[in-house]
């Protein structure tokens, strides 16, 4: 059954304070100030069944707990040469920030090859973003903008996808499900650039293990999305394979090849590598410099 936004959101408010101290800690953490935002996200999830979102809200929370994700920034991926591994196979970063304010995600994924390390680490590292995007970045993109911000836009490179890119269907589904449930709309579109023929094949394959409400934010651009993406944000935000005509790769940023680093959009300019002195070891970003796991948020 469900109710209006308003009194869906009250009747959850009211629930979740009567959870247990753990869940209630965890979800402290995961709101980040905002748990009016959050309890409508999860509504939007299970499309204002406050019966089946408070379930999917609990066990999201259960999850946090059990997994202990509230301290998943402190547990870097060690040892140093897995987690190079990890982000030389697994391409992402932040390119800057939409018209509107939403931070903006390039991802390399025709590119990356998830093939380095085990599947924990992949999912480790996953999270690690998530978090990191909900810690920092978005809480940064709100205090830039003036006005809450809680979802980014995510631009898909698809340079380099080959038919064997299906191989990856296992790791990708663990990704994607890890989202739905624990992570919803926090993604405002996903945009696909730089298809190749092979793509048609393998959206066949991957498009019904998609929710309903993820395949309706995917957009698939011509070419390099470049005239598409200058609508909604600026051209110095675009990825790097987004500012030119034809296709670009994932693996160079303004024509200088990357090596599988990764840039911090507060350190980036000042330094070539933010790396933690206490850890010795970093998170991700952008294609050029390195992120430390202790960044200062």
């Amino acid at each position: 059954m469900e109710s209006e936004p308003s009194d869906a959101k009250n009747e959850l408010k009211a629930l979740i304070d009567n959870v247990d101290e753990p869940l209630k800690k965890t979800f402290e953490n995961m709101h980040h100030g905002y748990p009016q935002e959050t309890l409508e996200r999860f509504l939007k999830a299970r499309e204002g069944n406050v019966h089946k979102t408070l379930k999917m809200l609990l066990d999201c929370l259960t999850w946090r707990v059990e997994n202990e994700i509230d301290n998943i920034l402190a547990k870097p991926i060690e040892p140093i040469e897995v987690y190079i591994a990890v982000r030389e196979s697994q391409l992402i970063g932040m390119t800057g920030y939409s018209k509107k304010g939403l931070p903006v995600f390039a991802l390399g994924l025709g590119l990356s090859t998830f093939d380095k390390a085990s599947v924990d680490k992949y999912v480790q590292s996953h999270i690690q973003i998530n978090e990191y995007r909900d810690c920092v970045v978005l809480p940064e993109a709100t205090k830039k903008h003036g006005s809450y911000i809680g979802t980014c836009l995510k631009v898909l490179d698809m340079t380099g996808l080959k038919l064997s890119a299906l191989s990856r269907i296992k790791i990708l589904t663990t990704i994607a499900t890890i989202d739905d449930l624990n992570y919803p709309e926090k993604t405002d579109t996903y945009y696909i650039v730089n298809a190749p023929y092979v793509f048609s094949a393998c959206w066949k394959v991957v498009k019904p293990l998609l929710q309903e409400r993820t395949r309706r934010k995917i957009q698939v651009l011509e070419g390099s999305g470049r005239e598409e993406l200058l609508k909604v944000m600026d051209y110095e935000a675009l990825p790097s394979f987004s500012k030119c005509d034809s296709s670009g790769s994932s693996k160079y940023s303004n024509g200088l090849q990357t090596k599988g680093k990764f840039a911090c959009p507060v350190c980036g300019p000042k330094m070539k590598s933010c790396r933690s002195k206490s850890l010795g070891k970093q998170v991700f970003d952008e294609y050029r410099h390195f992120l430390h796991i202790n960044h200062q948020y």
